[in-house]
């Protein structure tokens, strides 16, 4: 179930990431399904799905970070932001 475009994304992320961010998000998820189809490449019993969000959301997490004051993702690189 790899996702071709940005607005196919679960509703979570697309109401939370910047657009930016959901385009990592759909790349890194669509890595992920591809390199964990075989179960026993997965650490634990998790499935493919599970395994995939975990990746993607891990993936954002490296370049965005969450503001807690305003809630917002932003990037954790200046350039980003541009």
């Amino acid at each position: 179930m790899p996702y071709s475009l940005i607005r196919e994304l679960p509703y979570s992320v697309r109401s939370n990431l910047p657009e930016h961010a959901q385009e990592i998000y759909r790349q890194a998820f669509n890595r992920a399904w591809q390199e964990y189809a075989d179960s026993v490449d997965r650490n634990d019993d998790a499935s493919r799905e599970v395994t995939a969000h975990k990746v993607a959301w891990s993936v954002v997490k490296q370049k965005y970070s969450k503001d807690s004051y305003s809630g917002r993702w932003k990037p954790k690189d200046s350039a980003l932001s541009g």
